[in-house]
């Protein structure tokens, strides 16, 4: 991946999308609704507080995470279609 995300910016792959319920019914394509989870691929440096000290990361590559339904910005890149999301749009680790 060539993208490196500023201050406290997460690059988030998303899971992928439910084709079908949990009762075995097929969803049509514009009823799917996007998932709030996915594994970080990249993280910036994080904020810096009043002194100029960057604030550490919440989260780290690799870490499976519940994000904002409405955050962040979905682009396209190398590897696919990515979320580029703020780390206070994180609210959960998986696991």
């Amino acid at each position: 991946m060539n993208l490196k995300p500023l201050g406290d910016r997460v690059i988030v792959k998303q899971d992928e999308t439910v084709e079908k319920t949990s009762s075995g019914l097929y969803l049509a394509g514009d009823s799917k609704e996007k998932p709030q989870t996915g594994t970080v691929v990249a993280v910036g440096p994080g904020k810096m507080d009043k002194e100029g000290k960057n604030l550490p990361m919440p989260v780290k590559e690799g870490d499976r995470v519940v994000y904002s339904k409405y955050g962040g910005n979905e682009i396209m890149c190398d590897d696919g279609e990515v979320l580029i999301v703020r780390a206070d749009d994180i609210y959960a680790i998986i696991g």
